[in-house]
């Protein structure tokens, strides 16, 4: 028990060490184009609405493949 313990405190005590403040000089690094989660925000809009307009429905964009099997 005493042992998970340990276990426990040791990752938590990792994970908030990750925690830090970003100064407000240090932000323009975080805002690069390349730190975004989707970089081609355009493009995949577009086709999220070829693949919404193909299959006539809205959204479950994460599977593969198309009803009609197009895709």
């Amino acid at each position: 028990m005493t042992s998970l313990l340990n276990l426990l405190l040791l990752v938590f005590g990792l994970l908030l060490s990750a925690c830090t403040v970003v100064q407000p000089w240090e932000r323009g690094n975080l805002a690069k184009p390349q730190m975004a989660l989707d970089p081609y925000p355009l493009q995949s809009a577009l086709r999220v609405h070829n693949y919404g307009s193909r299959e006539a429905s809205a959204g479950g964009n994460s599977a593969q493949g198309g009803g009609c099997g197009c895709y």
